[in-house]
């Protein structure tokens, strides 16, 4: 395998997922200069989700992708399906005003819909399975808690219940936690096989997917955007830039836009049932609510999947399972020795605001990213949007894109450092339960 820049040699993480993904073909590189309509760069679920609703709408769409479908964080991550952005709808509302909350409020959970619609329609085999609880440690969390299903409600949004800490433990069995609140719109599912499976929708369609095309430049300003790539290019009408956290310097304009981040996850060894059982009786995803959270869940064979933690800059950790294992020890003292089989981490893009971004390069270039930790949901959701502008209804492209985007205090030079001290105040405030 060819080696490249951010990719090794294309190949996925060790991860979990990896290792119990569905059946998929190994898709050609990119060879020689096409032709297309609709060009998508990224097969991860932003790129995916516009190249699908763009090949119902009958498009012909080719998506390059610069390692293997489904390679960054849309195959790495937790895999829970939660709904709202990484903003909370009080801060939008105080940052961009009441119109726009109240919009945003309106499709939270249509990323989460999307999902579901998708595994049912395309017969995807991702153990998608309902119901996400957020968990709070301390009486301050819980109040946090009882504001935000206030807040949603006042949006007319009343799926969440709260639950006491003798409620919560129906869902989760540990002594750590005072209560939660359930969002039954939720849900967790083999992520990878979730990008797999919707690589193989757009196939069924018509659609084209290049792997191991990482690309080199694009044209953005071009009535016909061009992207290269080592062996070849391809001219459209219109780009859609979705490389997110993995993008790098292939487009200079929307670089300063976001961070690369790390997160890292563990899997254990399959538990006993009875213990699987016992400490997770609803078989919900879990997330506290944290500035530096946990989150975890089980997978369909019961392991324990659980992840955590931020790198700033996207650097991996030197031991992904020691900066892991302490927090899932205090969660669940049953598994402590527990074996753990893999521990891998991944990139997602950390805008400034906290807000996902999605605008206009010159006149037929368009991009999305910036979902900030809630990218399962959220680009789902952008990709429907997108696809949408492309086909002539700019309606809810106008309001994102209108959105006014934030650099990063003191530039590139000064982002990572500065949101290292952002987070250890956070994280000094969890620990100290304020």
């Amino acid at each position: 395998m060819q080696n490249h820049p951010y990719a090794g040699t294309g190949a996925h993480t060790t991860s979990y997922y990896a290792a119990s993904a569905n059946p998929s073909p190994d898709r050609p590189a990119l060879q020689g200069d096409i032709q297309a309509d609709i060009c998508v760069v990224g097969a991860g679920y932003s790129g995916l989700s516009t190249a699908l609703h763009l090949a119902e709408k009958g498009y012909s769409v080719v998506v390059i992708e610069g390692a293997r479908v489904g390679w960054g964080a849309s195959g790495r991550n937790g895999g829970q399906v939660v709904n709202g952005l990484n903003a909370s709808l009080q801060t939008i509302e105080r940052r961009y005003g009441k119109d726009t909350a109240t919009f945003v409020a309106g499709i939270v959970q249509e990323g989460g819909e999307i999902i579901r619609q998708r595994v049912e329609k395309y017969d995807i085999q991702c153990d998608l399975k309902p119901n996400n609880v957020f968990v709070g440690l301390t009486d301050a969390h819980l109040k946090e808690l009882e504001a935000r299903q206030t807040l949603w409600r006042g949006y007319g949004i009343d799926n969440q219940e709260m639950l006491d800490r003798n409620q919560l433990q129906k869902h989760v069995k540990s002594d750590l936690y005072s209560g939660g609140l359930i969002d039954r719109t939720g849900g967790h599912m083999h992520p990878l096989n979730l990008a797999l499976g919707e690589a193989a929708a757009i196939e069924s369609l018509g659609g084209k997917i290049y792997e191991m095309s990482p690309i080199l430049s694009a044209d953005t300003e071009a009535a016909q955007p061009v992207v290269k790539t080592a062996q070849g290019s391809v001219t459209c009408k219109t780009l859609v830039l979705c490389g997110n956290a993995y993008l790098g310097h292939a487009v200079p304009d929307l670089e300063p836009r976001v961070m690369p981040v790390s997160t890292q996850v563990m899997a254990t060894e399959p538990l006993d049932p009875a213990l699987a059982e016992e400490l997770m009786p609803g078989d919900d995803c879990i997330e506290d609510i944290r500035y530096i959270l946990d989150y975890y869940r089980l997978s369909a064979d019961k392991r324990m999947l659980f992840g955590g933690g931020t790198v700033y800059g996207g650097a991996d950790p030197a031991d992904i399972e020691a900066k892991l294992r302490r927090n899932m020890d205090k969660v669940f003292p049953q598994l402590k020795g527990v074996k753990i089989d893999y521990a891998w981490s991944g990139n997602f893009a950390l805008s400034f605001s906290r807000v996902p971004q999605m605008g206009r390069l010159g006149r037929n270039t368009y991009y999305a990213h910036g979902y900030s930790g809630h990218g399962v949901t959220g680009s789902h959701l952008f990709g429907r949007i997108l696809s949408e502008a492309i086909d002539g209804d700019l309606s809810r492209f106008d309001v994102f894109a209108g959105l006014k985007w934030y650099p990063f205090p003191g530039g590139r030079a000064l982002r990572v450092p500065y949101s290292v001290m952002g987070s250890w105040y956070y994280g000094l405030r969890d620990k100290l339960g304020l």
